[in-house]
């Protein structure tokens, strides 16, 4: 029979030549990956086990199961290479031969850079090492497959037919034996069987996750040899480009988050207890689906998925850039995903890519999403491929078309544009093509601890995130035809190459934070919108001091009636609307605590009323520290204060953007001291993150300020070079309107 030993105790860890002791899951870049700086280590380390043959599982055969190395692995076993895996998020296997009393693992990963394993170019943080489970399988000769792209070797379809359901269940073996195979109480003989269940108990999503149990016996002389079992889930599905997601025959829309797997301190060497608390927090929020990003989950977090009916979305980092030379890496990475997953119920799309023409769709991207598209359907002919695509690609490009179905990452009224941009801009989409589905696959904005009451885009506050999603949520509300939406992203995560909002290595869009202590206003507002679980939550917390002689307070509640009460006086009684968001005006008179209550529920929260506004509320750029009372504003001319777009209205304008824009490209390139005049030079174009910012984008960008603009530009401008800036803008008048 199988054997299966866990070995991730005491590896010897070598980095540059230096030593030590660790237990796996490990990553080397738990701290300098989240730092910001974009110089976390890039490279290749080694981790040494001794192992006696006696400490080995019992078995004729002895596999080594790697569940994750990022991102290329190199494995020895006495000091000869065994396997090489490219790919650092899936499982992979390797044969030990010539076994000794004594043996010697060593296993290199490397996350160096290079030009054929994805992904390359993304905004997160490639961690390097060995982040999840080692482990020993023993086996019979005869057993079921270990060598085909680290699948289980059985494989299960379900097929809702009227009141019963078709199970095919193959299974794969290596030598010979009978398969004897067990679902529902019934027991059927061969590599292939089917069965016919009767009204089958549905998985039916988050209200009755319900799983049934696969388990294949290998026998041989009368003897089982080895057993391997699955779970998996009876459901139908389908997706309407007019009513959205359909599960079992009834509406069902797809309402969530995308999820990135790493934590303060440790990265993605994540501990079954992590994943749990973070499917805990997005059922707390009343998601119903998650997308997986921006490749290959760990094992137990599809489990989970299962167990709790959420609907997956799940993917290969096939990312930002196309690669030449990484097209069998696609390929091999999207066979790794299906055929590791088949068997889960909750993942409905496999996802070809993410924001793959950040430098043009070419030919070549085209042609490699034809051939992934083809792949999925030969090994999955029960799910649809789908597609998340930058924002600036257009909707009549061929290479959006190529999926089953598709989604946008959008991000207007945070990376320019509007916040009330969506709604008409997948309108156009659905009346273009009405035969597509379309959902979003990204949107969101960053919010650290910073507040304001006058909010503005790019202030990266609390109060303007919420706003942002409580007008997204009112905008998704009324089109039922987005087959999903995922929030991006339910956790900050690292990305150690940002430095914005004040905290470098860092993406602050989540609706918790980093380190899951904290939900953001904007977790509740969407809790308020999807749980059915009564809540309530009175917003800005932690936004005590104001300046205000009259403070609107915002609640969030699923319940249809809220009170609240001003140092125990009642402010007033509402009732919900058509969104659970309620606005409340209140007094501000020394130090004030809020009650909201709502049935039973109750919540508390205070304000104090105070003379000038506290500082500690405004977000701290690094480099430049500029107050806006610093910054001459003169009436009639522009100043960093006003956006890209409205300042090149004008041939002066232009001209002056010209020059500042040639400014920027210096400090950015070491020099500190910027002089007024471009250089006659060409310019061969900026790049942000690696990528070369499309005519598209930069007309995107025309909805920032050219302050923002100097703030995501990672704190590299002294006050006084902004000040420079600012001179030049405030000598081009504005247009008469």
């Amino acid at each position: 029979m199988r054997n299966i030993k866990n070995i991730n105790e005491n590896w010897v860890f070598v980095k540059e030549n230096e030593k030590s002791t660790v237990n796996l899951p490990h990553t080397w870049n738990g701290i300098d990956g989240q730092d910001g700086g974009n110089d976390y280590y890039r490279g290749k380390c080694a981790y040494i086990k001794e192992i006696a043959k006696v400490d080995m599982p019992q078995g004729e055969e002895i596999y080594l199961q790697l569940d994750g190395v990022n991102s290329s692995a190199f494995v020895y076993f006495n000091s000869k290479l065994v396997c090489t895996h490219h790919g650092g998020y899936s499982t992979f296997r390797v044969k030990l031969e010539n076994i000794k009393d004594n043996n010697e693992i060593k296993i290199e990963a490397d996350n160096s850079p290079n030009d054929f394993v994805y992904p390359q170019q993304a905004d997160f943080t490639f961690y390097g090492g060995i982040y999840r489970d080692v482990t020993l399988i023993g086996v019979e000769k005869n057993h079921f497959d270990l060598d085909f792209f680290g699948a289980p070797g059985i494989q299960i379809t379900p097929i809702v037919n009227g009141d019963k359901a078709d199970v095919n269940v193959k299974t794969y073996i290596t030598g010979g034996g009978e398969v004897r195979v067990t679902v529902n109480g019934e027991t059927k003989t061969g590599t292939e069987v089917d069965f016919i269940v009767d009204n089958p108990h549905l998985w039916n999503g988050v209200a009755d996750p319900y799983l049934y149990n696969a388990v294949a016996e290998l026998i041989v002389d009368g003897k089982v040899v080895d057993r391997v079992e699955s779970r998996f889930g009876i459901r139908s599905f389908k997706v309407d480009p007019q009513k959205g997601f359909i599960l079992n025959g009834k509406p069902y829309p797809l309402r969530g988050v995308s999820r990135h797997q790493d934590r303060p301190g440790i990265g993605n060497a994540l501990l079954p207890e992590h994943h749990r608390e973070d499917i805990e927090l997005i059922c707390e929020m009343g998601a119903n689906t998650i997308r997986l990003a921006h490749y290959q989950h760990a094992q137990y977090f599809y489990d989970l998925c299962d167990e709790k009916g959420l609907v997956v979305w799940a993917e290969i980092p096939y990312i930002s850039s196309h690669l030449e030379k990484g097209v069998e890496n696609t390929k091999t990475q999207m066979t790794e995903l299906i055929a590791q997953n088949y068997n889960h119920p909750c993942i409905v799309t496999w996802g070809l890519s993410n924001e793959i023409t950040m430098s043009g769709a070419s030919s070549a991207v085209v042609e490699n999403h034809k051939m992934l598209n083809d792949l999925v359907h030969s090994m999955d002919k029960t799910r649809p491929t789908t597609e998340a695509v930058v924002t600036m690609c257009s909707m009549d490009n061929e290479y959006v078309h190529i999926s089953d179905i598709v989604s946008y990452n959008h991000y207007f009224g945070w990376y320019g544009g509007n916040v009330n941009m969506y709604g008409p801009w997948f309108d156009k989409f659905h009346e273009k093509y009405p035969d597509k589905a379309i959902g979003i696959s990204e949107y969101g904005c960053e919010a650290l601890n910073w507040h304001a009451t006058d909010i503005v885009q790019g202030d990266y506050t609390e109060e303007y995130q919420a706003y942002y999603h409580e007008e997204l949520i009112k905008q998704i509300a009324v089109r039922p035809y987005l087959w999903a939406t995922h929030v991006w992203n339910m956790f900050d995560f690292a990305a150690d190459a940002r430095a914005e909002g004040g905290e470098n290595g860092m993406n602050h869009k989540g609706l918790v934070t980093f380190d899951r202590k904290y939900k953001k206003d904007s977790f509740y507002a969407y809790q308020a919108w999807l749980s059915d679980k009564p809540m309530l939550h009175i917003c800005s917390k932690r936004y005590i001091d104001r300046v205000e002689d009259k403070v609107k307070i915002k609640v969030y509640s699923n319940q249809d009636e809220v009170e609240l009460f001003a140092n125990g006086e009642s402010v007033g009684v509402q009732k919900k609307g058509e969104f659970p968001f309620f606005t409340f005006e209140v007094k501000n008179e020394g130090e004030t605590i809020l009650t909201a209550k709502a049935g039973d529920l109750t919540d508390e929260s205070k304000i104090r009323k105070v003379d000038s506004f506290n500082e500690d509320y405004r977000m701290k750029e690094e480099g430049a520290v500029i107050n806006w009372f610093e910054i001459n504003t003169p009436v009639g001319y522009y100043s960093v204060n006003d956006t890209i777009g409205d300042i090149m209205q004008s041939f002066r304008g232009k001209l002056a953007m010209l020059k500042i824009g040639a400014m920027l490209l210096k400090v950015l390139k070491g020099d500190s001291q910027p002089s007024d005049e471009p250089k006659k030079k060409k310019s061969k174009g900026a790049s942000v993150m690696g990528f070369k910012p499309s005519k598209e984008m930069l007309q995107l960008g025309y909805g920032f300020t050219v302050k923002r603009v100097i703030s995501m530009l990672g704190g590299k401008f002294t006050k006084e070079q902004i000040l420079k800036i600012n001179v030049i803008l405030n000598k081009v008048k504005k247009p008469k309107k």
